[in-house]
């Protein structure tokens, strides 16, 4: 139970806030970013929950706002993290960007939200498509609209009743992402696989759907041999619409969907991961007043699979100019703002290798030391493959109308926001680099 809401500045200024109950004064919002700050002066980790004077401050950051809930009672402190993070999220629908811009343009549309969302200081409506409906940026929406839709106060809160398409069907799109580190000896030090089923259900009435994947834990459960390859999920989170009773029983992903688009679930697999698109460079400077750069590419993946849109941002000295570049695939631009230059290919092909090189001149003389160097990062993306190997079963749907709908899977492997490669050394000799 929350007593009030805030959302702040990075100055710890309030932008708007909502009061649910008279026990915490509104004073206490200026205490909040001092507290912080001084843990910080202390080397104190600042963690999402911590009390101070008989308040319990709760907060989540957003870009550059703080999002602030103030208790003063033993509240559930997970439960109302989980309602900021939803906040967050509506109002991230509602206006596209959330910043401070956003929340001083929309005053009386956020008051209206933090009215709906929670009552009394207890979490209400947080599914965006049915405040929607609703609460609207158009004023003369509202008149229209005389009371909420029944979704509000029915038990699934997040699907209206009475939809209606003339052609059902579901596209669902399991994606995973790939965080790694190389060392500069080429070794995988840290890896991780991030994975989401997200999906668009264009479905008429109030219909089931029975998801099934190669659950691990599902087979050794049930005493069922698994037919290739399963796996084990670790982190699995799911969207509210889920059954959590029935997936602890006997792992079926059992739920009624919200209208249109949204993410089923979300996993982790910590398991070790080489790397799908690897990269090196070799590094040449001659007497600080130019540097030459010839780098590998190479799709390490199946051969019926390609990578698409691959960007390879590799680092070079600040006050790097006239750029030269020879590639044998892609194209090559200079990014002076990120200190880098981009090496852009549209298609990589499994096992293929292609390679590029690259002339800087260097208007100040000076000797770099190579480990201050930044590391390779790049970004690709891979349509029809999963790196963990996680399959579709099943998806079944059932409506009390009997109609037929259509599912379409997809698989997509892709970069994370953390997929680097410390892989650049020096030329051993000059030979290695020709001249551009």
């Amino acid at each position: 139970m929350a007593s009030l809401v805030a959302i702040l500045d990075v100055k710890g200024k309030s932008l708007i806030q909502r009061s649910y109950k008279d026990d915490v004064p509104p004073s206490c919002i200026e205490r909040f970013l001092p507290l912080v700050l001084d843990m910080e002066e202390e080397n104190v980790q600042v963690t999402p929950c911590f009390s101070d004077d008989g308040i319990n401050y709760m907060h989540i950051r957003h870009n550059n706002l703080y999002l602030l809930a103030l208790s003063k009672r033993n509240s559930n402190a997970a439960e109302i993290i989980f309602f900021l993070h939803r906040l967050c999220s509506v109002l991230t629908e509602y206006f596209k960007e959330l910043e401070e811009e956003s929340i001083r343009d929309n005053f009386v549309i956020i008051y209206e939200l933090l009215d709906e969302m929670m009552d009394f200081g207890y979490p209400q409506t947080t599914e965006s498509k049915i405040l929607q409906e609703y609460i609207t940026q158009e004023s003369h929406k509202l008149e229209l609209q005389a009371r909420p839709p029944m979704a509000v106060t029915n038990a699934v809160s997040w699907r209206s009743e009475g939809i209606r398409y003339r052609k059902n069907e579901v596209f669902l799109d399991v994606v995973e992402s790939v965080n790694l580190l190389v060392n500069a000896s080429g070794n995988v030090i840290r890896s991780e696989i991030l994975g989401a089923v997200k999906m668009k259900c264009y479905l008429s009435g109030m219909p089931e759907l029975r998801l099934g994947l190669n659950d691990k834990v599902m087979f050794e459960s049930t005493g069922r041999a698994a037919r290739g390859k399963s796996i084990e999920m670790e982190d699995v989170k799911f969207h509210q619409c889920v059954r959590l009773a029935r997936f602890e029983n006997d792992r079926t992903i059992s739920f009624i969907p919200p209208d249109g688009e949204f993410e089923l679930m979300s996993y982790r697999l910590s398991t070790p991961v080489k790397p799908l698109v690897w990269v090196e460079a070799s590094v040449e400077s001659h007497r600080g007043s130019r540097v030459e750069y010839m780098v590998k590419v190479r799709g390490q993946f199946k051969r019926r699979s390609t990578a698409n849109n691959v960007e390879i941002y590799v680092p070079v000295p600040d006050d790097a100019d006239s750029p030269k570049f020879r590639a044998a695939a892609g194209s090559v631009v200079y990014a002076p703002e990120k200190s880098a230059f981009v090496w852009k290919i549209k298609q990589l092909g499994g096992g293929r290798d292609y390679l590029m090189r690259a002339h800087f001149g260097l208007p100040s003389v000076r000797n770099e030391e190579l480990d201050k160097r930044a590391p390779i990062s790049v970004k690709f993306e891979i349509p029809y493959f999963t790196v963990s190997g996680i399959q579709v079963r099943y998806l079944k749907i059932v409506e009390k109308s009997g109609y037929q709908a259509l599912p379409w899977v997809r698989y997509i492997t892709q970069n994370g926001d953390d997929y680097v490669l410390r892989t650049i050394s020096d030329a051993k000799s000059s030979s290695i680099i020709a001249p551009i």
